[in-house]
């Protein structure tokens, strides 16, 4: 499966003057003509044209939607994106491969203190409640 770039442009708000073109129309033809060659030029395949709605303030506190018109265009990405998702290993056989690959030896493992040596860890006092309320 290809991955690919998108990029899209605005598209020509008004026709290019030419020699042999009469009208509005062949005008605004070769301008959208001249967009999209200029693109392909640049390895740029075009899609789709679209039109898209578009919030945009109008005075001091007014929005109003405005259209605009974008052309669409696309190219493969240098990398290709595999067909199948990896599976990630499992965190056990990740923590051998990174310690197998340290020259230094693991460190020691730490053993629990025993109940004699929890029991003589002295505990925070509790707070004092009182049974009293004041309303």
């Amino acid at each position: 499966m290809t991955a690919y770039d998108y990029r899209v442009v605005p598209a020509p708000k008004r026709g290019i003057k030419e020699r042999g073109l009469k009208t509005a129309e062949d005008r605004y033809a070769n301008a959208l003509q001249s967009t999209i060659n200029e693109m392909g030029a640049k390895g740029w395949e075009y899609q789709r044209a679209e039109t898209l709605p578009c919030e945009e303030r109008q005075g001091l506190r007014g929005r109003s939607t405005v259209y605009h018109s974008v052309l669409v265009f696309r190219r493969s990405t240098a990398q290709p994106v595999p067909a199948t998702p990896t599976v990630a290993e499992p965190m056990a056989a990740q923590s051998q491969a990174l310690s197998a690959s340290r020259t230094e030896a693991p460190a020691p493992a730490r053993n629990a203190p025993s109940t004699k040596e929890a029991q003589e860890i002295p505990d925070r006092p509790a707070p004092q409640v009182s049974a009293r309320r004041d309303d």
